[in-house]
């Protein structure tokens, strides 16, 4: 894809519409506009991470892979942040791969330029920083997620995430990928997706998911939702 001239004066996504016009414009002729297809690998784990991705509508799962093959999302990314955050943490390698969920198109950066730039120590730095540490708030509250509740609280946690990402109560989803993020067994994630359908709070017909009554996924939730969220909120407003 070419960067359009809409797309280069005002950026989807919003790490870089934070920059300051002149940071902003030293990184343009760096930047490539790509499509991300679903399912798409954009690196692999203990493999050198080459190109970063500030995604604009696509959503990039961060997932944990174990031994036997099965894995567990440890983070989100979309239009709030960037993929490939290891780069400018002084490696390049990291034990996770990041998988595009929905795809949509990102802006495809070198990762040494990348790095470069952010050795600037300009407003990039910045940043990149406040949001290694939404990051981190990310993390830290689904690891703790995964482990105390129920299943059907963590699945509306999670679809109340994806859409917020989205900015949409409609979207494309299999049971299999949700139970290869949320690392359960699929029986357990369609046992509870008939508790959300039942109750009439979503809908789920051939992988596409329909949020009905988002009051009450919320309410169904966990508190991590709401402390995902504030964190969303948080690196939203950082960046306006």
């Amino acid at each position: 894809m070419s960067l359009n001239k809409n797309a280069l004066e005002q950026p989807a996504n919003n790490l870089l519409a934070a920059l300051p016009p002149s940071d902003y414009e030293r990184l343009v002729p760096h930047l490539k506009l790509v499509s991300l297809s679903s399912r798409q690998i954009l690196y692999e784990a203990r493999e050198a991470i080459a190109q970063v991705y500030f995604p604009n509508k696509a959503v990039v799962s961060i997932i944990t892979t174990m031994q036997d093959g099965s894995t567990v999302e440890a983070g989100l990314v979309s239009n709030e942040g960037m993929v490939g955050v290891s780069v400018i943490l002084g490696d390049n390698i990291t034990s996770t791969t990041a998988l595009v969920q929905i795809p949509d198109s990102a802006m495809q950066m070198d990762a040494d330029i990348l790095r470069s730039e952010f050795n600037r120590g300009t407003a990039l730095q910045s940043v990149l920083l406040r949001y290694v540490q939404g990051m981190y708030t990310q993390i830290a509250q689904g690891s703790a997620c995964n482990r105390l509740h129920k299943l059907e609280r963590r699945l509306a946690r999670w679809l109340l995430t994806v859409s917020d990402r989205l900015e949409s109560e409609q979207f494309p989803l299999t049971q299999e990928f949700i139970s290869q993020m949320l690392g359960v067994r699929r029986a357990g994630v369609t046992e509870a997706a008939n508790i959300l359908s039942e109750a009439r709070i979503i809908t789920y017909h051939r992988g596409q998911i329909n949020i009905l009554n988002r009051e009450a996924l919320k309410q169904t939730s966990c508190e991590c939702y709401q402390i995902i969220e504030d964190e969303y909120v948080r690196l939203l407003s950082f960046a306006q």
